[in-house]
């Protein structure tokens, strides 16, 4: 089975729906001249919940009060949509709580990334993305690394600054490595966190620890992880994931020559339980199993190795089993 990068395109792994317009965030009024706009519009994050409007994301116009919100130019649509023209600038309020309840007072309409992230379609998928990832950079950047005083916004919430010793701060991502782990029965490895409800299963995966590349990052995880080494890491794919800042970089790799997958041993820390499922196995289980949600690069890279056969997918096999 060859698998290759871009092959994964039926995740969220398209170009991004969204000019993020970067040159605007230098502009001194930049705000201003937003909130000027009649068909420039907002979306407001509450404690990292939004409104949805149907399978689209609320998006309210320039003029509501914002009060003490932090606001992020988050940049313009590149296509239109059906409730969306294509150029709409877009303006993230992170709101706080009187904000937040004047423009939606029914705590229950407030929901999750991912409660939506299955029901959206672009450009709302990427605006939501991008948002919730600068959300959670804020909301936990308030203090400056080096002195420890208060920062505040700048660049149209692309940076902040120390009030006291001027340096500023810029939103990080963290990679994560997430692997297709085979063996030469082209059998897939499966494991269950520790965290997780009974019967939950997915792909292992791991931050990228200091001064490691990539590649160095699956070897190690994975023997970590399961106690066995793996060779020819070859890189699929990524996707934003802002759990809190993370980018997950998807990987396939093999058992090593001389490793004995029956060897498999959960670290008991992190991963409790290990599997080999061949796609007969995986799809007879495939109604039962609790597996990666459809969104999720995980869920990606479990069917394109699952759609090698030419058989059906996890959905089409938990339908055929009821």
């Amino acid at each position: 089975m060859s698998l290759i990068p871009g092959a994964l395109a039926n995740l969220l792994l398209a170009p991004s729906a969204v000019d993020r317009d970067a040159d605007a965030r230098e502009l001194s009024e930049i705000f201003t001249d937003l909130a000027a706009d009649p068909a420039t519009r907002t979306l407001v994050l509450w404690r990292g919940r939004l409104v949805l409007d149907g399978d689209a994301v609320r998006l309210s116009p320039a003029d509501i009060a914002t009060g003490q919100s932090t606001l992020v130019y988050l940049g313009r649509t590149i296509a239109d949509s059906p409730s969306l023209s294509a150029g709409t600038r877009v303006v993230l309020v992170i709101a706080t709580d009187d904000v937040a309840l004047a423009i939606e007072p029914d705590e229950e309409k407030w929901v999750s990334f991912r409660s939506a992230a299955p029901l959206v379609g672009e450009p709302y998928s990427s605006l939501m993305i991008e948002a919730a990832a600068l959300s959670n950079w804020h909301l936990s950047s308030a203090f400056c690394p080096r002195c420890g005083s208060a920062t505040e916004p700048e660049s149209a919430g692309w940076a902040r600054r120390c009030v006291a010793c001027n340096n500023q701060i810029f939103p990080r991502t963290d990679p994560a490595v997430i692997v297709l782990v085979l063996d030469d029965d082209d059998r897939l490895l499966l494991g269950s966190n520790i965290l997780w409800p009974e019967g939950r299963y997915s792909l292992l995966a791991g931050f990228v620890e200091a001064g490691e590349s990539l590649e160095q990052a699956v070897v190690r995880e994975i023997f970590e992880e399961a106690g066995v080494r793996v060779d020819s890491p070859q890189y699929l794919g990524s996707q934003a994931w802002p759990f809190p800042r993370s980018i997950m970089l998807g990987f396939s790799a093999r058992v090593a020559p001389g490793q004995n997958p029956a060897g498999i041993e959960p670290d008991g820390l992190e991963i409790v339980d290990l599997r080999w499922l061949s796609r007969a196995e995986l799809r007879a289980e495939a109604g039962t199993l609790l597996l990666p949600g459809s969104t999720s690069i995980a869920r990606a890279l479990i069917e394109h190795w699952l759609a090698a056969d030419g058989g059906p997918s996890l959905d089409e096999a938990a339908k055929s089993a009821r």
